[in-house]
């Protein structure tokens, strides 16, 4: 079966092909990344399993024509990897919100899509543009079975005393003001595939995920179960981020507005777009960034990645008195798979919690499955690459194997 897997940003699209021989035999054919929509120039970035990158530019108004480039690149006869779209079996499609209706990945229906649009308003910079993706399909390839898969689900498993916020219960009751965490199939995933590698049955031990990344979150996941994680009622909650605030006294931004005159439009683009790493530093929200300014001896690039660290250690801290013990913590996502040195702060002076970090497991390597703490750490600590597309191919294909049978 042959499987395109789609993530639909504002302006983007992220794509991978997938032939699925079952559930767990897959092989990656193709991916790319459609960047600019509806701005001029957009751009193209198309790659198959063996060979170099393809890059088209031309200007692309909308999902639907950005969808039908992404189809006419697959069928390319040079840079293709199918004679023609209706080799394409299922499509899957990350949607971030999907409320409290949905526990796991479903196949998509009329009705699912009105819960993801209900859902616009818990995640109105992504549920937008997944719908979009949902509906252009519709339109490009009639008929195609279609499969949600959402960022919410994991963490449906959260207790009602880890998810509810303490606000008036009206507003729980009326609009459904609660937790619903974030980066659910990368925490699910890394999660599992690190009990995989240490031979630990995944149902049975306590583990600590950290997606850190210009996005970034930690869930405490007990014997396969999302027990509490960073992420709030939106993904700016929690820690700091690229330009995210993460989380804060809401009196401050109480404050903030009344000195500074900002509406809500004018908050919500400052603890979004203003804030985090970038926001501190003033420099970049690339931690890549920082960390040169760092060297260069830039204060303000030291302290943002301070601050940073910090707030990982507070809620890996948090998340073992939660679970009372600890047995894997994974750092996944661009800087938790790829920055040692964020990694070393970050478990640096963790010895009274069986955390004891090994200089010498980092061998220069980036984005590999590795172990980096010392042989006598109580607690074994990870880097773990994560591929939440590859999560959301299999259950596409688990989903619409089962409605055939």
């Amino acid at each position: 079966m042959i499987v395109l897997v789609l993530n639909c940003g504002s302006s983007s699209i992220k794509y991978q092909v997938f032939k699925m021989s079952s559930v767990t035999d897959s092989k990656m054919m193709a991916k790319g990344l459609l960047e600019r929509i509806g701005l001029n120039e957009s751009i193209l970035t198309h790659t198959l399993a063996d060979s170099e990158a393809y890059r088209i530019i031309k200007d692309i108004p909308d999902h639907t024509m950005g969808i039908n480039m992404v189809m006419d690149v697959l069928c390319h006869p040079r840079h293709g990897v199918i004679q023609n779209v209706n080799e394409i079996k299922a499509v899957g499609h990350r949607v971030v919100n999907g409320g409290e209706n949905y526990k796991e990945s479903v196949l998509i229906d009329n009705d699912v899509k009105k819960d993801i649009e209900a859902c616009i308003e818990l995640a109105p910079l992504h549920n937008p543009a997944n719908l979009k993706g949902i509906l252009s399909v519709e339109k490009l390839i009639p008929g195609v079975p279609q499969v949600a898969v959402f960022d919410t689900s994991f963490h449906q498993t959260m207790p009602d005393y880890a998810y509810m916020y303490a606000l008036p219960y009206e507003y729980y009751e009326k609009y459904k003001i609660r937790k619903y965490g974030y980066h659910g199939t990368s925490h699910k995933f890394v999660a599992q595939k690190a009990a995989g590698i240490l031979e630990k049955d995944y149902s049975a031990i306590k583990i600590i995920t950290c997606h850190l990344g210009n996005g970034a979150s930690i869930t405490a996941v007990d014997k396969g179960r999302s027990i509490d994680t960073s992420m709030g009622f939106t993904p700016v909650d929690g820690l700091i981020m690229g330009t995210r605030t993460g989380e804060v006294d809401p009196g401050v931004l109480v404050y903030i507005a009344d000195k500074e005159h900002l509406n809500i439009k004018g908050v919500n683009n400052m603890i979004n777009k203003k804030s985090g790493v970038f926001g501190i530093s003033q420099i970049s929200s690339d931690m890549r960034d920082l960390q040169t300014a760092a060297e260069a001896g830039n204060k303000k690039a030291i302290l943002a990645i301070q601050m940073y660290a910090y707030k990982v250690k507070k809620f890996i801290g948090s998340y073992i008195a939660a679970m009372n013990g600890v047995d894997i913590i994974v750092f996944t996502g661009g800087i938790g798979e790829n920055h040692y040195k964020m990694r070393k702060e970050i478990c640096s002076e963790m010895e009274n919690l069986g955390i004891l970090f090994d200089d010498k497991a980092y061998d220069g390597s980036s984005g590999a499955d590795i172990i980096i703490s010392k042989p006598d750490s109580r607690v074994t600590v990870m880097a773990v690459t994560t591929n939440e597309e590859l999560v959301i191919a299999c259950d596409t294909c688990n989903i619409v194997k089962r409605q055939t049978v």
